[in-house]
């Protein structure tokens, strides 16, 4: 008998009640207990009422819960149990909906050589303070951010393809390291499929998050020379981590080429890098004593992205 091909939703929540809502109500819309996809939400050390809430979309939506609050062990409980591939992991602060994770789906099934995929970002910049407008007008246009799939908060993958990113260690910059644990030739951004995905509001909420976004890349970037320290040159690779661990040769930094190339095309966009580069340097010096330290379990959260 053929068995139709389930998908898998993970979604981790951490005090997630207020926002975690809207994002059951997309995925759900437009679908039926029999059509629509496997969710399964994974609360993680919740004090509030993200489980409640989740709980009240009913039967549709499984809920887990685990006592300590952690995205990587929330992550791994859901796999524990999702039921098929392709899988979706998505943060429970973006909203995606039904028809994109169909598009995400659909675009893996026909491609046989993809094993991971991702929607386009629409980022809603109204209410925004005016730094944080200007800097995610140039953070939108950088060719790592255009082509990878982190920043977006959701990942489909093949069932191959998750066998590469649970090779992974557990890092803070999880979406980080699942882009570039595929080539790009394995990857790709789905434009027709859309999530929205909301900034902080104000420059200290923004500051947090590029401090966080600093001290997470400090700790993958240990973890990579960790890893090509323990290669010795010339040996074969083979299997899911040694060939995680060759495409992660790939980088996301921006460069000064890539802001001067920025520029070039259009620059009018010269406020905007100048409100850039100033954000990095105070990510930068903000990062500072968590990555001496080695604290890469400290999570800074803004909270102005969850109002409204």
């Amino acid at each position: 008998m053929h068995t139709a091909r389930v998908t898998s939703i993970v979604i981790p929540a951490h005090n997630e009640g207020r926002v975690i809502g809207r994002l059951l109500d997309a995925l759900l819309a437009d679908t039926t207990p029999v059509s629509g996809p496997d969710i399964v939400v994974v609360c993680n050390g919740c004090t509030d009422d993200t489980a409640r809430v989740a709980g009240e979309r009913g039967d549709r939506v499984r809920v887990v819960e685990i006592p300590t609050p952690s995205k990587h062990l929330a992550l791994r409980a859901g796999d524990e149990h999702a039921r098929g591939f392709p899988r979706l992991y998505v943060d429970a602060d973006v909203v995606v909906g039904a028809a994109d994770v169909r598009a995400l789906v659909g675009v893996l099934g026909r491609s046989p050589e993809l094993l991971a995929a991702a929607p386009g970002r629409d980022i809603p910049l109204g209410g925004c303070a005016w730094p944080v407008r200007a800097y995610y007008r140039v953070w939108q246009r950088l060719p790592a951010v255009r082509e990878g799939l982190f920043g977006r908060g959701v990942i489909a993958v093949t069932e191959p393809g998750h066998a590469r990113i649970a090779a992974l260690p557990p890092l803070m910059a999880d979406d980080l390291a699942a882009s570039l644990a595929f080539g790009p030739g394995e990857r790709r951004v789905v434009e027709e499929a859309r999530v929205i995905v909301r900034p902080p509001r104000t420059w200290s909420d923004l500051i947090r998050r590029k401090v966080r976004a600093a001290t997470s890349s400090a700790e993958y970037e240990r973890f990579r020379a960790a890893r090509r320290a323990e290669t010795p040159s010339g040996t074969p690779q083979q299997g899911p981590g040694q060939v995680a661990e060759r495409a992660s040769e790939q980088t996301a930094r921006t460069g000064t080429a890539d802001l001067r190339a920025l520029l070039w095309a259009r620059p009018a966009l010269l406020p905007g890098v100048v409100v850039f580069v100033v954000a990095a340097l105070a990510a930068r010096r903000g990062s500072r004593k968590a990555i001496r330290d080695q604290d890469f379990s400290t999570w800074l959260r803004d909270e102005s992205s969850r109002e409204g």
